[in-house]
């Protein structure tokens, strides 16, 4: 695997643009597909004005206190997956919120909800999302300044699938 790529802030090293190359294998059936996109990590504006300022804030403030601080990321992933031949437009929008530490995040579904915690301090975390029956676990590796992965397995009574996802930074 090599050797791994500490991060000391996670939303500072994901923020930007990055390629993302997915293959995913259902590995009760056989089949295979593919991803191909991008995935843009960009400021997540608060949508409500910080602690103590009303609606409006005054003019004269900071600009970015006038208009909320940015509260983490917006993960917003889009392209083509290929699944039994049949390309489609695919699309997922996920929110990376600051983790307790700087290495780390909390992330959620675009609605909110809990998905999982992401430590990068060390270059690799693993992380569980219980889905109805179904359980996800994600691993994350940092390869370097510029690529990481991520390989997501399912399995429960309706999936066995694995989905890896190689992210290459874009300039």
């Amino acid at each position: 695997m090599g050797e791994l790529w500490p991060v000391p802030d996670a939303l500072a090293y994901l923020a930007g643009g990055w390629r993302a190359e997915r293959s995913v294998r259902d590995l009760a059936s056989g089949d295979e597909g593919e991803f191909s996109g991008t995935t843009i990590f960009e400021p997540l504006e608060d949508v409500e004005p910080p602690l103590g300022l009303p609606q409006g804030a005054p003019q004269g403030l900071p600009q970015g206190l006038a208009r909320g601080l940015p509260r983490g990321l917006l993960h917003r992933e889009s392209g083509t997956f290929v699944w039994r031949g049949v390309p489609r437009p695919a699309e997922r929008t996920l929110r990376f919120l600051p983790g307790s530490s700087p290495g780390t995040a909390d992330v959620r579904f675009a609605d909110g909800r809990p998905f999982h915690d992401l430590d990068l301090s060390s270059g690799r975390h693993v992380a569980d999302h219980p889905c109805s029956a179904d359980l996800y676990r994600g691993e994350f590796t940092v390869r370097d300044a510029d690529h990481w992965r991520s390989v997501w397995r399912v399995r429960g009574p309706a999936k066995n699938l694995v989905l890896t996802t190689d992210y290459a930074r874009e300039r």
